[in-house]
Formats: structure tokens, C-alpha cells, sequence
């Protein structure tokens, strides 16, 4: 099964899907490709960062679930394709996706059993606060922000669930708990 966290940039995608997958056996995080640099202090395991000659001969050779370049940056981001040379137990876990709503939009039409889930800030203040507290120059946040509203009002079509990030731990079990109630098996009557 195919489990999508999508969402604005600076709502917590990220802190929150890491705390999930702690949470959550049998889950497999898949770590997306990008042109862009390492933030400052970013994990160089949060993505694999590659430069944009690598990341578009992949795409041509269909290496990617969803692929797409964020508005107004010239960055791409991709999700690869899971390799046939993965172990057992990879193979038999749900795949977990954090990506933009574009990337969401592509997963859902090309795999429409897929879960989407849409994260939110639980104001517009405090998505600005993430954006700048990551080192997102003004000019980005602004540009973030108002991408962000745009892709909200997407992601509410687009997505099964929607989760408020007002407090991580939280946010992270309702995930957890959406998760788990697509995995308990049909009861019949």
C-alpha cells in the first residue's frame, strides 16, 4: 500500500513523518532526489541530492513514481522507484511518501488505491515561523507562503485526511491511526 504525506512547505511534513515512522511498523520511507543544496544543518540523509544533469537522465529513464519542479525555485524533486533488488522485508512494507502536492496529484492518478494525506500548520503565522526557523531566505517564505495557499485548497480536494500539525506527538498517532485503520482487514457482517 501506497501511504502519501503531502503539504505546504513549512507545515512539519517532515518532523511529523519522522516521528511516524517510529511509530508505525512496516513502514518504508522512501527518500526523495533533489537539485537543490543541504539547508544549513540539514540531515544529507534527508534527501539524495544530486545535481540536475543525474536527476533528469533518471527521470528519462522512468526512474521516478512522480516527479516535479517547485514553483518559482528551478528545483527538482523526485521519488525513485523502489528497486527490484530490495530485500524481503522492505518489499513487504507499505511505502511511505512525503512530497509536494504536484507529486501527490501524480501518485493519485497513476495509483488511486494510494492514501493521501494532507498536513497543515494550524495558522498561517505559524508556517511562517517554520519557514524562517529552517533558513528560507524572506524572499522564499513569501513565495513558499503563497504557493502554500494554493496548494492547501488542492490538497483538501485532493487528500482522504487532513491533519492539523498544531502539536508533533499528536499529529504523528493521528497519522499513525489513519494508517493502521487502512491495514485492519474488512470485517464482513
Amino acid at each position: 500500500m501506497i501511504f502519501v504525506v503531502s503539504g505546504p512547505g513549512g507545515v512539519g511534513k517532515g518532523t511529523v513523518v519522522n516521528r511516524l515512522v517510529t511509530l508505525v511498523d512496516g513502514l518504508r520511507l522512501s527518500r526523495s532526489w533533489t537539485t537543490r543544496s543541504p539547508r544549513p544543518g540539514e540531515d544529507p540523509k534527508a534527501y539524495v541530492f544530486v545535481d540536475r544533469a543525474q536527476f533528469e537522465a533518471k527521470a528519462a529513464e522512468g526512474g521516478f513514481l512522480e516527479w516535479t519542479e517547485f514553483a518559482g525555485t528551478g528545483h527538482l524533486y523526485g521519488t525513485p522507484r523502489p528497486q527490484g533488488d530490495m530485500d524481503r522485508e522492505a518489499a513487504e512494507a507499505d511505502l511511505l511518501l512525503e512530497i509536494e502536492m504536484d507529486g501527490a496529484q501524480q501518485i493519485r492518478r497513476d495509483y488511486p488505491d494510494a492514501v493521501v494525506i494532507l498536513v497543515v500548520a494550524p495558522s498561517a503565522s505559524v508556517q511562517q515561523e517554520r519557514l524562517r526557523g529552517r533558513g528560507d531566505s524572506e524572499e522564499n517564505v513569501a513565495r513558499r507562503l503563497e504557493v502554500g495557499r494554493s496548494e492547501e485548497v488542492l490538497g483538501r480536494r485532493l487528500a482522504d485526511h487532513v491533519v492539523v500539525n498544531d502539536d508533533v506527538v499528536r499529529a504523528a498517532a493521528e497519522l499513525a491511526g489513519i494508517i493502521e485503520s487502512y491495514r485492519k482487514p474488512m470485517e464482513t457482517t
